[in-house]
């Protein structure tokens, strides 16, 4: 194997590792991603989350002990963490399935932690949301939950691109229960519309061949 792929193979690893972590460590602030970018002075490493304030700590303290952790136990080179707010959490399959997580942890039922999550995510401006609960949720026998609303792509480029995905999972007593998040995000309008433009012209262009061949 090159060197380059070796060398693109372990950042990719490491940073698998750092998202890991951070995850677990900042779990209270709507922990969504990180971002790392190694510089001549060192590595910055931007931290999205729900609430930045719980990132940063007070005077800065939860941002100073995580500086010391990347470098220690990840090796990263003089780590300079800078925090991001996320835009629009309701937009954000990652941080709503993170919230009917911690509802069904805190004995909400299921399905109205679920119908509340979907009411945000449409509020939004989304054009549509799936929510799938997975797991024992009445019987001893595991089964599914799904809601729905809006218009929800399921395969094509435009679900690649515009659709954020999230996977979840609860911990009750009776068992672990899995929640999936789908969000079709605002910025799929405008693939949608020319789509169905492309749609229309190629209608329009067969329609127009077939009249010419019927004179």
């Amino acid at each position: 194997m090159p060197d380059i792929e070796k060398s693109f193979i372990a950042k990719a690893l490491k940073r698998l590792d750092v998202d890991s972590f951070l995850q677990r460590e900042l779990a209270r602030a709507g922990y969504v991603k990180v971002d790392l970018q190694k510089t001549p002075l060192g590595t910055n490493v931007t931290i999205y989350a729900e609430r930045p304030g719980i990132v940063i700590g007070r005077h800065g303290s939860t941002v100073h002990e995580l500086t010391q952790k990347l470098e220690k136990i990840f090796g990263i080179e003089r780590p300079q963490i800078g925090v991001a707010p996320v835009e629009i959490p309701e937009l954000n399959a990652k941080i709503m399935a993170q919230r009917i997580k911690n509802a069904l942890e805190r004995g909400i039922h299921f399905r109205r932690a679920a119908y509340i999550a979907l009411n945000q995510i449409m509020e939004a401006g989304a054009l549509g949301a799936e929510i799938r609960i997975k797991g024992k949720l009445r019987t001893e026998r595991a089964r599914y939950e799904k809601l729905r609303s809006g218009i929800v792509l399921k395969a094509g480029q435009i679900s690649h691109e515009h659709v954020d995905v999230a996977v979840s999972h609860a911990f009750l007593k009776q068992g672990k229960i899995g929640i999936k998040v789908k969000i079709v995000l605002p910025s799929a309008v405008k693939a949608i519309e020319e789509l169905d433009k492309g749609k229309v012209l190629v209608k329009a262009e067969g329609e127009e061949s077939g009249h010419t061949e019927g004179q």
